[in-house]
């Protein structure tokens, strides 16, 4: 081989790395902070970085698992994250208050919260919650529970007109010790905890919040409303967006196997294969049936009709202005 020869194959090997590492430059930094641990409610994310969505996005995202002790809004406020899933009651107040949240895709269509009660309590309709104590969750997901006790006119202060709230932890312990004749649940979750731990669904008596007719939106993208200035994060999150919502569709498509995924990635080992496809074979039915990440516009205006309707403690004060945008969904959607 000649000198020159070789010296040119140099040059070409050296132009495939720098290529190379030009392409790698080239992919996005993305920060996802989820709601809660690893689980199938955020398969659709999971899937996404395990099929190669988001890198055939030209994305580099890191998933960070939620806990009791991460509060979503707080997270992308300090700046550790780009994106965070947050309930739509506590992103306006966390709006109302300061943060700036805008949604910019809103994955579940539907509610999965519901109040669990025990049926040897005594309760049978809401009209028997007074004089009994009810566990509800808290750290923004209070805002529902307390609409639906404004609605129905029942104090939240204790007494015999009242309940007497317990802050629930995130479990089921207070109805399974009969501490609260009721306890907050999700169709996907705590509530087949209780059945697993040895009640039976006989034993029980369900409220959903959607038949109630106190529905608020749940998971649902968000960002930073300042982020939506530039023109490069808007590209990115649109990218982002719609690499996500091909993993939903996967998921709930393949829930078997999107359960496995999310068990690969659950570094805490907490969960089971059961539950994990029972939760995913749930959470399918709260995603979007049609145009899967689209805000509707009225599901919006239910959800803050919904937080202004108690007077006395209201979830927000007034209407939110630019809280949401179709633009990232509608970019998404043209990629």
């Amino acid at each position: 081989m000649s000198k020159f020869y070789r010296k040119a194959l140099g040059a070409a090997a050296g132009a495939g790395l720098l290529l190379a590492a030009g392409s790698a430059a080239a992919a996005d930094a993305v920060t996802i902070q989820l709601k809660w641990v690893t689980q199938a409610q955020f398969a659709g994310y999971y899937v996404a970085q395990d099929k190669g969505f988001y890198k055939e996005a030209d994305l580099d995202v890191t998933i960070k698992p939620g806990g009791p002790d991460i509060a979503p809004p707080q997270v992308i406020a300090g700046g550790g994250a780009d994106v965070i899933i947050d309930w739509m009651p506590s992103a306006l107040a966390s709006r109302e208050k300061g943060v700036p949240l805008v949604n910019i895709s809103q994955v579940f269509e539907k509610s999965g919260m519901m109040l669990t009660c025990r049926k040897d309590s005594g309760i049978t309709s809401p009209k028997d919650f007074p004089g009994h104590t009810l566990g509800v969750w808290f750290f923004g997901n209070e805002y529902p529970f307390l609409s639906w006790m404004a609605k129905l006119g029942i104090p939240t202060e204790g007494g015999n007109d009242g309940v007497t709230v317990l802050k629930q932890g995130f479990n089921v312990d207070p109805i399974l010790q009969k501490q609260a004749a009721c306890v907050s649940t999700m169709t996907y979750n705590e509530y087949w905890q209780i059945i697993d731990a040895g009640l039976t669904e006989e034993d029980l008596i369900v409220y959903k919040y959607e038949d109630q007719g106190v529905a608020t939106l749940e998971d649902g993208l968000y960002v930073l409303e300042d982020s939506l200035k530039d023109a490069a994060f808007v590209d990115k999150m649109a990218r982002f967006v719609k690499a996500s919502l091909k993993g939903w569709d996967y998921a709930r498509q393949h829930p078997d196997e999107a359960a496995e995924i999310v068990l690969e990635n659950d570094a805490t080992g907490a969960q089971t294969e059961k539950h994990q496809k029972r939760m995913m074979g749930e959470i399918a039915k709260l995603l979007g049936s049609e145009k899967l990440g689209f805000l509707d516009p009225a599901d919006y205006d239910r959800t803050v009709d919904t937080l202004l309707s108690n007077e006395s403690t209201p979830v927000i004060t007034k209407k939110p202005e630019g809280a949401w945008t179709h633009e990232v969904w509608e970019k998404a959607m043209g990629m």
